[in-house]
């Protein structure tokens, strides 16, 4: 049978159930959001680390020059190495009838006499490449779909200068390119960059590599040092034009997904901090209310013989029960919309199977964490119930002391009308519970500021990346560095308005016990397309002598302005170099160190020459430019600058706008909860007074302004509050997503503020109208009763 204390239990729920489901509702949009980023992070995390282990993704890269093949066995004596896999890896050129454009790709080499020991590939359509096999080619599946080919159609290369017909005969994928992105970009262009694979033998007769590789990945041993197989193999490459050897956490395609696991981590873990936070306050001021309204029936319960520990367990089994219920709706919620998000991400990290796992532990974790947040914000509540006496508690509660205060003697004070000096004397004489009420609806305000902030800082970082720094319509790179003159026949190319060179060197930087692998820059000293801006984004011109460093980059190792750098090259004579510091940069996207790039020919003791082009084009004639640079073999790789932005802006703007749209919905149910149980309490707690102002003649107009004034106030007050919340909460999220691949900046537009008001006044407005007709429809006989 139901207990006394359960029938109890079941009234008093259902007396406060509006009450109850609010809070349910911001306890399920923190479990949701905690579901949502930690489950789909378990299934990347599970993918990635299948497909990584099972396709045996290299543990170690280096690319160099050229170098013997018989080079491999020095390479596998190397302590701690495992497995060596040597490729050559070639860019090229595709000329493709569906596209005025060129399409530049990467092509990898495979083993012709056995299956490659790392990096293997998953085949998804036809077959692997036969041995020996001249034209044929695989295509990564994303570049297979972007085109709608089919097998057996023929490719169009341009490989060191040569046209060469391939025929496509596999559809493939690779755990080296789960994030497809071709050099220089941001974002993946399948269109316009492919990855393909062929014949080792093939390959080498095309770009004359026979009997040698320019590209190495190694396998580790379990207990292997990485840092120390890394410096050996770098002294092994160095005579071959080695560049230093990286680890996977740098490989690019790793670094994009880690990076969003990153992401997924750190919002998982803030968004739901907030959201329970508040439920437990709500949950406190809701069960606070209920005991205090119910002290004579506890007296009476224990009056009767039921002990302190029972009366506990009945106040603690409500808190349980509003706090099971709104983590099993937003486990089902958080599974409904995670669904979602993992094919979002199936869009662009191309994995084999990429399926959405829901974890136990998720679940379990969520419920725990709602159930305990929910606990610890009515502990204090629930031990006061317990310890209140038989005698005390059937005794109505003192009434609350009222004196004069500074408010009420000030100018302001006398000015106010009768009712809202009742308003004033109410927050003045209970300022805690005031501001613990707008704080809980600053939450949400600062919830919608921080949802909307990404949009905003995203919006303005690529204005300033693609307005004020890369301000070309192309971006060039070339098999290798071209004399400046070279630079003339591009200008006489039909449409091109202006070209710039850039001079590209990789370098090590040192600055005492730091230091950092990145590319030193050459540009001319004013440049117009691809331009440098410091923190006042005004654009720097480049010193005679010294170099401009990225703040970031430099606050990384500890450098300021003056400090001259030890500069190790990477190719060509591979100098050390002594560079003075003589600016700082502000970019948001990279970390770019820069120079003059006559000076830069000077300390490499060689003429002039360049590596890239930026080029403005009249797009009157961009097709007829397209067409030429197709065949012009010296170019290597091509990006069309504002497609970049295109599909940056369109791919944030899908991931964004979904993130936002849960965010804004969940902090609608923030504001709602606060605002709309602090007017459902103000209402139980001064029924008899409103019903007594009633019969006194007061209209219900006035009423209403009596309870809403006073909650108009403290929603009022959290606007400003909520501001300040907002964008802390965005320079939190910023500063723990600094990467090295770019930096938010804290950027919020005033719309953002006006729109995040305008939602928590709409909730304020629908919480005072469900409120407002229980006032309408209060009984005046019934509510001027004592509690029975």
């Amino acid at each position: 049978m139901i207990g006394a204390l359960n029938l109890k239990l079941l009234r008093d729920c259902r007396h406060i159930k509006t009450q109850i489901v609010a809070i349910m509702l911001v306890m399920a949009a923190g479990i949701a959001v905690f579901i949502i980023m930690f489950s789909v992070l378990d299934s990347l995390q599970l993918t990635k680390r299948t497909y990584y282990d099972r396709y045996q993704f290299a543990d170690i890269f280096a690319a160099l020059t050229r170098a013997p093949e018989t080079l491999a066995n020095r390479i596998e004596e190397i302590e701690g190495v495992a497995v060596v896999e040597t490729r050559v890896v070639f860019g090229a050129i595709l000329q493709m009838d569906s596209m005025p454009e060129p399409v530049s790709g990467r092509i990898i080499s495979l083993p012709d006499q056995r299956e490659p020991r790392l990096n293997q590939l998953y085949l998804r359509q036809g077959r692997f490449v036969y041995p020996y096999e001249t034209d044929a080619v695989l295509v990564n599946e994303s570049f297979y779909k972007a085109h709608r080919l089919a097998l057996g159609d023929k490719l169009s290369f341009v490989i060191n200068g040569f046209k060469r017909e391939l025929r496509i005969v596999g559809v493939v994928l690779s755990p080296e390119y789960v994030y497809s992105i071709a050099p220089g970009a941001l974002m993946p262009d399948d269109k316009r960059y492919g990855v393909f694979w062929m014949s080792r033998r093939s390959l080498e007769a095309a770009v004359n590599m026979q009997g040698a590789f320019n590209d190495v990945a190694l396998k580790l041993s379990r207990h292997a040092r990485p840092e120390q197989v890394m410096h050996a193999l770098d002294s092994l490459l160095k005579p071959y034009g080695g560049l230093v050897a990286y680890e996977r956490k740098e490989q690019l395609s790793n670094f994009f997904v880690e990076n969003e696991l990153k992401q997924l981590r750190v919002f998982g873990m803030l968004a739901p901090m907030i959201f329970l936070t508040v439920a437990a306050f709500l949950v406190n001021v809701v069960m606070s209310r209920q005991i205090a309204t119910q002290r004579e029936q506890i007296g009476m319960f224990k009056a009767v013989g039921y002990t302190d520990r029972e009366i506990a367990f009945l106040y603690l089994k409500m808190v349980l029960l509003i706090s099971v219920l709104g983590a099993l709706s937003g486990i089902l919620l958080g599974t409904w919309m995670g669904t979602g998000m993992i094919e979002m991400y199936a869009r662009f990290f191309h994995f084999p199977i990429l399926q959405y796992s829901f974890s136990y532990k998720v679940m379990v974790f969520g419920v725990f964490i709602c159930s305990a947040s929910a606990i610890l914000g009515t502990l204090h509540a629930v031990r006061q119930a317990a310890s209140l006496p038989p005698a005390e508690a059937m005794r109505p509660a003192s009434p609350v002391r009222y004196r004069e205060t500074w408010f009420s003697r000030s100018f302001v004070y006398h000015r106010l009308d009768f009712l809202s000096r009742i308003i004033a004397r109410q927050l003045e004489r209970r300022p805690v519970r005031a501001l613990l009420s707008s704080l809980g609806v600053s939450f949400s305000m600062s919830i919608l500021i921080f949802s909307f902030f990404m949009q905003d800082s995203m919006d303005y970082m690529l204005d300033v990346q693609y307005d004020m720094t890369q301000r070309e319509d192309l971006n060039l790179s070339f098999t290798e560095a071209k004399s400046l003159q070279a630079l003339e026949q591009i200008r006489l190319l039909p449409g091109v308005l202006k070209a710039e060179p850039i001079r590209q060197v990789p370098v090590i930087i040192k600055a005492g016990h730091l230091e950092k692998r990145t590319a030193l820059t050459g540009l001319i000293e004013n440049p117009d397309l691809f331009r440098v801006i410091d923190k006042h984004l005004q654009p720097v011109r480049m010193p005679p002598k010294g170099l401009i460093m990225n703040q970031r980059l430099a606050e990384k190792l500890n450098i300021v302005t003056g400090d001259v750098l030890s500069i190790e090259v990477l190719e060509g004579k591979r100098q050390s170099l002594q560079i003075p510091v003589s600016g700082l940069t502000q970019e948001f996207i990279g970390m770019g160190v820069y120079m003059d790039i006559y000076e830069l020919s000077k300390l490499l003791d060689e003429t002039p020459r360049m590596n890239m082009a930026s080029i403005m084009l009249d797009q009157n004639y961009a097709a007829s430019t397209y067409k030429r640079l197709r065949q012009i073999p010296a170019v290597q790789g091509l990006n069309i600058v504002p497609v970049l932005r295109q599909i940056f802006e369109d791919l944030m703007a899908e991931n964004m706008l979904r993130m936002a749209a849960i965010n804004i919905l969940f902090a609608s149910f923030i504001s709602f909860g606060v605002i709309y149980n602090t007017a459902r309490i103000a209402l139980s707690e001064r029924g008899r007074e409103l019903a007594n102002l009633r019969v006194l003649g007061l209209t219900r107009k006035e009423v209403a302004y009596l309870l809403f004034g006073e909650l108009g106030v403290i929603t009022l007050l959290s606007l400003p509050l909520g501001m300040l919340l907002g964008y802390g909460l965005s320079y939190g999220l910023m500063v723990s997503m600094d990467t090295e691949l770019y930096s938010m900046p804290v950027y919020i537009d005033r719309s953002t503020y006006g729109i995040s008001t305008l939602i928590v006044l709409a909730s304020a407005a629908v919480s005072f109208f469900l409120v407002w007709r229980k006032v309408d429809a209060l009984d005046l006989v019934s509510a001027q009763k004592g509690v029975e």
